[in-house]
């Protein structure tokens, strides 16, 4: 149900039991978490994280890739399509463990799921819905093409967040495959 996508360096694929430990490990780190939820996640939520992904792409037919290396099978992360009800559009939305931050891991994942939603979906824009303050996620929606759009506070399991709705318009996802730039 899940298909595979693959990168120069990345294999996003279905989810494994295997993937859950390092997911939880991911999820249970202050730094990765910061943005997302605002406070680590315990095994419990993590497995309900993983559930709600899985979730995801029975009910919406896309959602969340597991990430891989291709060159050491490790598991990296989550990248992919997220688009639950009440969301302000399809997201491309990424999450890498720490010990995978500033290789590109996250860009190169995040121009595959994005090519794979405008290839997959009837949508005008893709967005990317990321903390004000999260610099790094703002880099990489940067490096995949993504411009700053709205400012929007959004609301998740009563806690708000100040987001800004990053977006890429079809025609400039199109317009940049026309200039040979790297999905």
């Amino acid at each position: 149900m899940i298909p595979r996508l693959e990168t120069e360096r990345l294999l996003l694929r279905e989810w494994r039991n295997e993937d859950f430990e390092p997911l939880a490990g991911f999820m249970a780190d202050a730094d990765v978490t910061r943005w997302l939820n605002g406070e680590p996640l315990n095994r419990n939520d993590a497995w309900r994280s993983l559930a709600t992904i899985l979730g995801h792409w029975h009910l919406r037919s896309y959602g969340f890739w597991a990430v891989e290396r291709k060159s050491d099978r490790a598991f990296v992360g989550r990248v992919g399509l997220n688009n639950p009800e009440g969301w302000p559009g399809l997201e491309v939305g990424w999450t890498l463990g720490k010990p995978y931050w500033g290789a590109g891991y996250a860009s190169e994942a995040a121009r595959a799921a994005m090519s794979y939603g405008f290839l997959t979906q009837p949508v005008e824009r893709l967005i990317s819905v990321i903390h004000v303050d999260n610099k790094p996620s703002q880099a990489v929606a940067q490096r995949v093409g993504e411009t700053k759009g709205e400012h929007r506070d959004l609301v998740v399991a009563g806690k708000t967040y100040p987001t800004d709705l990053w977006q890429i318009s079809r025609e400039d996802w199109m317009r940049r495959l026309g200039e040979k730039k790297p999905l």
